[in-house]
Formats: C-alpha cells, sequence, structure tokens
C-alpha cells in the first residue's frame, strides 16, 4: 500500500518572503523532489496544513494506519524527513517503534491520529 507523505508547499515557516524567493515550504517540497522517490511512499505538496505557528510541516497518513503531523521541518531535514517516511511504509499499522524513528520525528511530533472509523 502507498503512503502519502503531504507537505505544506506555501508555509513560510514565520518568516517574510521577500519578492523573487520561495517560501520555506516550497523549497522543502524541492529538497524531498531532489533526494528522488521512496518505494511505498506518494509525496504530495498541499497548500497549507494550519500548522502556520509551528513552521514547515509534513504529514505522513495510509487508510488504516494512523496518521502523523509534524512540524519545524526545513529543506536541511529532507533525507530524515523521507527516511521516517519509508518507515511509516514499511509499518503496516503506521506505528513505528520509537527508537526506530528519525530524531525529528521523535522531537518534533505535532499530532498523532488514529485511523478513522476504527477503534481506538
Amino acid at each position: 500500500m502507498t503512503v502519502t507523505l503531504l507537505v505544506c508547499s506555501t508555509c513560510r515557516a514565520g518568516e517574510p518572503v521577500p519578492e523573487g524567493t520561495l517560501p520555506a515550504g516550497t523549497r522543502l517540497v524541492a529538497a524531498l523532489e531532489a533526494l528522488g522517490p521512496v518505494p511505498g511512499v506518494t509525496l504530495r505538496p498541499v497548500e497549507c496544513l494550519s500548522a502556520c505557528s509551528q513552521g514547515c510541516a509534513v504529514a505522513l497518513s495510509a487508510p488504516g494506519r494512523w496518521s502523523y503531523v509534524y512540524g519545524r521541518m526545513s529543506e536541511a531535514d529532507a533525507p530524515q524527513i523521507l527516511a521516517g517516511a519509508a518507515a511509516y511504509a514499511a509499518a503496516p499499522d503506521g506505528i513505528v517503534p520509537w527508537r526506530e524513528r528519525p530524531e525529528i520525528f521523535r522531537k518534533q511530533s505535532l499530532a498523532r491520529i488514529p485511523p478513522i472509523g476504527e477503534p481506538t
């Protein structure tokens, strides 16, 4: 099953965006795309994840799995984000054991959302 990595492409990370420059979220999407695809993971830029006060936000989701929202991401975090997405794709329920998560996913989690329609 393919999981979805949502990335807020319009995030400004709380900083002004000078004329002729790209917002931090757009730069993050570009950094993730530059690293190439991850098997089982679909990268999907979105306009807003409503985590504006938390810098660049990403989310991982798939049907029947727990979903996660992470914040304070930057383009420098792209390798760890993709490593975390790969681990999430490999976990049958979306719950990656704590020690197997990249450090940024352990420290910068904003929300964990149970699968819709399933008991928790």
